[in-house]
């Protein structure tokens, strides 16, 4: 099985353009293959704002225009699909992720629970981690932040998830960001397909260098520290 990494750097609130982009890497790594293609957190709006005012036309509900462009694409390939973006809901603005099947249904629309400084100043906070049957495993999705999470931890492992789906916009902290992550991680011995944007915006500058982790920590694809583009893995049994 192949998951591929997309990493990206949304136009900064410019939905329609970064929607478009956004679908043509979809469409590229379902192209080289992959079962399982994930784009980094925020992928349609950049991540720093600075009031739930500010965010707010760049929002839009979880089936949404977002998922409308992504479930064709997700549908003409066979492929799932998860991909951040800013949600609007009746009960206020989440930063989510689509869940999208291999043919083009919203399976779920993952909340954030874990959120970070800049989350507060516009989002709520998810309450719930569901996990996905796919043909890569036993999925679950998590996004920046919900790494920290002890509970997140706990749950890939009384879940016995085989691949996580985690979208981020991890923070470039001047160091490798991956023995951290392998420390987090502990002895859960799955996939964490890890996927970042990149460059600078506003104040916060981002690491880029999505990886995908296979079983142990140990790195099955890796991308630079810029640069849109698709990096895939094959999922192989016994590792």
């Amino acid at each position: 099985m192949t998951l591929a990494a997309i990493q990206f750097r949304p136009p900064k609130g410019d939905t329609v353009a970064a929607r478009a982009a956004l679908a043509e890497l979809v469409d590229e790594a379902g192209r080289a293959g992959a079962q399982l293609i994930v784009a980094p957190e925020l992928a349609t709006s950049g991540y720093v704002w600075d009031s739930a005012e500010e965010i707010g036309p760049h929002c839009e509900p979880a089936e949404g225009p977002t998922f409308r462009a992504l479930a064709t694409v997700a549908r003409s390939h066979g492929a799932w699909v998860v991909a951040g973006f800013p949600e609007r809901a009746e009960d206020g603005l989440y930063n989510s992720a689509l869940v999208i099947d291999h043919q083009g249904r919203l399976v779920d629309c993952y909340r954030k629970v874990l959120l970070y400084e800049t989350d507060l100043t516009w989002a709520r906070a998810g309450r719930r981690r569901p996990v996905f049957e796919t043909p890569v495993g036993r999925m679950t999705v998590g996004i920046c932040m919900d790494l920290n999470d002890d509970r997140f931890v706990r749950h890939l492992r009384w879940t016995r998830t085989d691949v996580v789906a985690f979208c981020t916009n991890w923070v470039e902290e001047g160091h490798d960001i991956l023995p951290y992550w392998r420390w987090r991680l502990g002895g859960w011995r799955g996939w964490l397909v890890a996927v970042d944007t990149w460059g600078r915006d506003r104040h916060i500058t981002f690491y880029g260098r999505s990886a995908i982790l296979g079983p142990g920590g140990w790195p099955a694809a890796l991308a630079p520290k810029t640069g849109d583009g698709v990096w895939t893995a094959e999922q192989t049994a016994g590792q």
